[in-house]
């Protein structure tokens, strides 16, 4: 009993530390309280990378870079040397993120804007991604993104 208690007790102390320390974004505060951050990098054309977190563009697919489109997987169509080029044009000025979730991959599921706007509205404008209304955790982005409907 006395493990388990001092087992959780660093357990609790861990999350509170990595909230705190921002390892873990987003602990104490709503999902979807929109929050600006810095430091973005674009990984494909429906990807970001955070710091430490992945952050996959809600509600969106873009094509793959070539040889990351699993065997027997439906992938978008398009070019993903493109849509990666795309959403780096699109990534300026302050970035605000609203998380909704997390995918099985561990991503950080995201509406995140720039000085551009909507960076997953901004993909679907531009056909570098497509509409995935499965992927729209209660269509969010179709309600805020008139290319999505």
């Amino acid at each position: 009993m006395i493990r388990r208690t001092k087992t959780l007790s660093l357990l609790a102390a861990a999350l509170l530390f990595g909230g705190v320390a921002g390892f873990a974004p987003g602990l104490f505060s709503s999902p979807s309280a929109a929050q600006e951050i810095a430091a973005c990098k674009v990984v494909d054309g429906d990807t970001l990378r955070c710091g430490a977190e992945r952050v996959r563009l809600l509600g969106i697919d873009a094509p793959e870079l070539p040889g990351h489109c699993a065997q027997g997987r439906d992938c978008a169509p398009g070019d993903g040397f493109a849509a990666t080029e795309s959403l780096k044009a699109a990534l300026e000025g302050p970035i605000r993120i609203r998380r909704v979730g997390s995918d099985r991959y561990g991503r950080t599921l995201a509406l995140v804007s720039g000085a551009k706007g909507d960076l997953s509205c901004w993909q679907l404008k531009r056909r570098q991604a497509i509409y995935k209304p499965k992927w729209d955790n209660g269509r969010q982005l179709a309600a805020i993104c008139p290319a999505a409907r």
